[in-house]
């Protein structure tokens, strides 16, 4: 069954994900990694969207943004076909770099923001990329060591999250770091997957038919949330679409 089209507005929660084509390695090495990372700095940087957390690993990667000037596919187009021209470029190769078109989901943030943020950050331990939590405190590749602040990241938005854990940055900083170590054991989250059991057709119309409650929007892998929030969703999408008075031709001076 074909994809849905994407859910998107300003200002709207998205956990991002982008695989290799044949799950084949997208970062061959760190000149990839500092190119990928460049750019989605540079573009969180120009209010493109806010990045909250991100992963690099050897055959995917994960963000976590909210949406700002530009539409998400604007940005993750620039994003992603900048990157892989490049990496072509680089490793003398031709053809598709990123499987299909990369997955978003519309994210509950009160919910699932920290969840998430944990859950990015922790793909590399849970790959095996790095061995430990200790290594990943100063791993360039996540956005994990920003919030540490041992890898600068001036782009990313470090404070909103800090701003959670704690009122000075130090508190805030154990208090953080204990988190993220306490979801070492929690494994693989599919509930922070999406839905992911059917593709609804439709696009932001189809948040509108999510109205009978849990069991109406648990199938739509592109929302991740729960009845209030669709229910919220549904209202953005209402407004949005209202139609317009037309506008009254300016009288003409006398």
């Amino acid at each position: 069954m074909p994809r849905g089209p994407r859910l998107d507005a300003p200002d709207v929660l998205h956990h991002v994900m982008a695989r290799g084509l044949e799950r084949r390695a997208i970062f061959r090495d760190d000149r990839d990694r500092r190119d990928f990372v460049d750019r989605l700095g540079r573009l969180g940087g120009a209010g493109a969207f806010t990045v909250y957390a991100w992963a690099l690993l050897p055959n995917h990667v994960h963000l976590l943004v909210r949406t700002g000037r530009r539409p998400l596919a604007r940005a993750m187009r620039s994003l992603l076909t900048g990157y892989a021209g490049a990496f072509n470029r680089r490793h003398h190769r031709a053809g598709h770099l990123f499987q299909n078109r990369y997955k978003s989901v519309v994210v509950e943030e009160e919910a699932y923001f920290l969840e998430l943020v944990r859950y990015l950050h922790l793909n590399p331990v849970r790959a095996q990329v790095v061995p430990d939590l200790r290594t990943l405190d100063r791993y360039p590749w996540t956005g994990h060591s920003a919030l540490l602040g041992t890898v600068p990241r001036p782009w990313q938005a470090t404070q909103t999250v800090l701003g959670h854990f704690g009122p000075s940055r130090r508190r805030a900083w154990h208090a953080y770091r204990a988190f993220v170590a306490d979801g070492i054991p929690r494994g693989r989250r599919p509930d922070l997957q999406g839905g992911g059991l059917l593709r609804s057709l439709g696009g932001w119309a189809v948040v509108q038919s999510l109205r009978r409650g849990r069991e109406a929007y648990l199938g739509d892998e592109r929302v991740l949330g729960s009845s209030e929030f669709v229910e919220a969703l549904r209202r953005t999408v209402e407004a949005a679409e209202a139609p317009r008075p037309p506008r009254l031709p300016r009288p003409h001076p006398s």
